[in-house]
């Protein structure tokens, strides 16, 4: 350690690997070496993993790393439900774990999965920790949880149902579960627990479209975790309908489309931290009807149509040049059209061709830099919603020629096979398609008579479509992407102290909670 200290001070440089970042760190603070603390840091960061986030939250905070411990404590909160299998989260002291289930923003979709990580971490070590159990059960949100699993698996629970501050807990939660159930405040006792919704991870963007006869520049965002949709439109973004829209590196971009007048070849880039729009370079070609898709930190604008024709050409931009390069030309030319990325390929499905809606399909990769056909859905689609679930493609919807289509079919890439899946509730073409919370999404469109604002998903777990919350805009030509990860997120979704009982355990606890 004091070679590399020493080297330090002659070449500004040092060595940090896995093996010895612990130890240097602990020798350059020792010795005051700050540049060499920093290195370390940027190591860290760099090497953030499930398994090995929470040790080194522990070390930024002993060698005073505020932006490090920031960045993974985030990441132990947007990660849970990987971070509680590690060993690390054994180690975790009762205060640390209660500050962590404590927050809004920890991303759990059931919070029985939070309830099952507290028993993981006082099974551990049952002696000194079934103590702290009171503690960490008042972090919990305990209305939202499922009535039954609520009753069986939580007030009834070895380390809950002998204990009489549990118990209180218990109880209070129970009143304020009636209290909601009744329209009355539930803080009336003074005693309840969190019950809000925690924050989600992830909010679903729908951006523009086709409304009232003409292109909206609405955008609403969508809570997997309440159910609902806000209005979150910029008044600095124009209208337009028929575009691409995908996130990246923390923005939004949307990419050409068409606003009754032009169409464009422009790019916008939305900051979501700062709400506001810049331009981005122009692709080489005009794209209305265009298919948009993020692969390995890159954007890929495929087909679509300029005004003049349809087009089989396509073009891949980089943020970090903000540039747009030309690639080889797809077998089709298709417009409206859409497209998933799957295994390090993009995937292109349907469209029309200027005579015909096409049941073709084709995928890029960029390691050969070439087009390949891959064998054809069982429906032609065009206006259909592509997306990737669950290793598999899913080509959703859309319109055949003759019919707007609610029939649903899934590519196995490994044995290059279309199979057929339960159909949408609803038929649908020209809709915003996109997978939150594993949930697929089919948000919008036109259904052959009209234009709709009705939401619908599908669960792959039972294999069956449910109907969302509507969006407040009717419209189709509508593109979604899904923004993760930021720290201002709280802005883009559903008010917390507005929300009540979700839809889903309203339905659990009605007429469950009198009888306790």
């Amino acid at each position: 350690m004091m070679r590399l200290i020493i080297e330090y001070a002659y070449t500004h440089s040092v060595p940090v690997t896995e093996d010895n970042v612990e130890e240097l760190c602990a020798v350059a603070d020792q010795f005051t070496v700050k540049g060499i603390i920093d290195a370390c840091c940027r190591f860290q960061e760099k090497h953030l993993r499930s398994d090995n986030c929470i040790g080194i939250w522990k070390f930024a905070d002993i060698y005073c790393c505020p932006e490090l411990e920031r960045k993974a404590f985030l990441f132990i909160l947007h990660r849970f439900e990987e971070v509680v299998a590690s060993e690390g989260f054994l180690q975790l002291t009762a205060e640390q774990l209660a500050v962590i289930i404590g927050r809004d923003d920890l991303n759990a979709r059931q919070e029985k999965t939070v309830f099952e990580a507290v028993v993981r971490w006082i099974s551990h070590s049952p002696e000194d920790r079934q103590r702290h159990m009171a503690l960490l059960l008042s972090k919990f949100r305990l209305t939202i949880m499922n009535t039954d699993y609520f009753i069986n698996d939580v007030k009834y629970h070895a380390l809950v149902k002998d204990d009489a501050e549990c118990q209180s807990i218990i109880n209070s939660t129970f009143l304020a579960m009636y209290n909601l159930l009744n329209n009355r405040d539930p803080n009336s006792d003074g005693h309840t627990p969190l019950f809000g919704q925690r924050l989600p991870y992830a909010v679903l963007l729908a951006i523009g479209g086709w409304s009232g006869g003409g292109p909206t520049n609405g955008i609403e965002a969508y809570d997997p975790r309440a159910d609902r949709w806000i209005n979150v439109t910029t008044n600095e973004e124009s209208p337009r309908a028929y575009h691409g829209a995908t996130f990246l590196d923390g923005m939004v971009y949307c990419v050409g489309g068409f606003d009754s007048i032009d169409y464009f070849s422009s790019v916008r880039r939305f900051d979501p931290r700062t709400h506001t729009w810049h331009e981005a370079a122009p692709m080489h070609s005009c794209r209305c009807y265009v298919s948009v898709v993020t692969l390995n930190g890159c954007i890929y604008a495929m087909g679509g149509y300029d005004g003049h024709g349809r087009l089989n050409t396509a073009e891949r931009y980089d943020p970090r040049t903000n540039q747009w390069t030309l690639l080889p030309h797809m077998h089709e030319q298709r417009s409206d059209a859409s497209a998933a990325a799957l295994r390090g390929k993009v995937f292109i499905c349907g469209g029309f061709n200027g005579n015909e809606c096409l049941a073709t399909a084709e995928c890029y990769d960029p390691d050969t830099n070439q087009w390949t056909l891959i064998a054809p859905m069982r429906s032609r689609r065009s206006g259909v919603g592509v997306v990737a679930y669950r290793g598999h493609i899913y080509a959703v919807g859309g319109f055949d020629g003759t019919n707007r289509l609610q029939s649903v079919e899934a590519y196995n890439p490994v044995i290059n096979s279309w199979h057929n899946m339960p159909s949408m509730l609803t038929p649908r073409s020209n809709f915003g398609i996109e997978v939150v919370d594993d949930l697929l999404f089919a948000v919008g469109g036109f259904n052959g008579f009209t234009t709709t604002f009705n939401v619908e998903c599908y669960d792959g777990d039972d294999g069956e479509w449910y109907e969302a919350h509507n969006m407040d805009i009717f419209r189709s030509a509508v593109s979604c992407c899904v923004m993760h990860g930021l720290p201002n997120i709280a802005e883009y979704a559903a008010p917390r102290a507005a929300l009540l009982l979700p839809p889903a355990a309203e339905a659990d606890s009605e007429g469950s909670i009198e009888s306790l």
